[in-house]
């Protein structure tokens, strides 16, 4: 089922849902590509917002080309210079050190499930529940991933259903229990809606192409 086809089945049978799209429109269709960049792009998000994320990933762009051994060739004051914390240094040392020895094969996910997914992901240090759930969701165009630790999902849930209060992530969990098997699809509309009702949209980076950059890969 293809992205609006998604989309026409849940609104159909979510009188919230399709409130959402009347207000708002349909967000764009996302993809992000496979791979280890994309990996390192999640990471600088977390915690913080896209588009600073998406400042330093372009710097980092520039400055080698993001795979393992591009990333070995900085040192942590470069890094730090880039936009790095130095948490995020030692998160993407370690996926680096993790896909060059082989304990992590990219390329094998898109043949597993979404838990074994997230067990192989989440094995790596700094890659948590959100980072693997929005590798699932964005990457591999899962569609039953229902992020509930992503605080604008539990703010952008609340306004979608006119609820009295925030959902913890055990509350936005059973919400999400509505929209199986299409969790993903229902996530991208209370997405876009919870950026349109501030004036904002999802930055380019949410549909990166690969584009060759000054030194290696980047993403607009």
């Amino acid at each position: 089922m293809d992205h609006d086809r998604r989309i026409d089945h849940l609104v159909s049978r979510d009188r919230e849902l399709a409130s959402l799209v009347e207000r708002f429109g349909r967000p764009a269709p996302f993809r992000r590509p496979p791979g280890f960049a994309t990996l390192v792009l999640v990471i600088l998000e977390q915690q913080v917002s896209l588009g600073s994320a998406a400042a330093a990933f372009h710097r980092l762009s520039d400055a080698t080309e993001v795979t393992p051994s591009g990333l070995d060739t900085l040192d942590d004051d470069q890094l730090r210079a880039i936009g790095f914390s130095r948490q995020k240094i030692r998160y993407v040392r370690g996926l680096a050190a993790a896909v060059r020895e082989g304990r992590l094969g990219l390329d094998d996910l898109v043949d597993l499930t979404d838990d074994e997914v997230r067990a192989r992901l989440t094995a790596v240090t700094g890659i948590g529940p959100w980072t693997a759930d929005v590798y699932l969701l964005a990457v591999l165009d899962r569609p039953d991933v229902w992020p509930v630790t992503d605080r604008a999902l539990q703010l952008g849930t609340r306004e979608a259903l006119d609820l009295p209060d925030v959902p913890d992530q055990a509350g936005l969990a059973q919400i999400g229990d509505r929209w199986r098997p299409q969790r993903s699809t229902a996530a991208r509309l209370i997405w876009h809606g919870y950026l349109a009702a501030r004036g904002r949209s999802a930055p380019p980076v949410w549909i990166p192409p690969p584009v060759k950059g000054r030194r290696g890969s980047r993403l607009p």
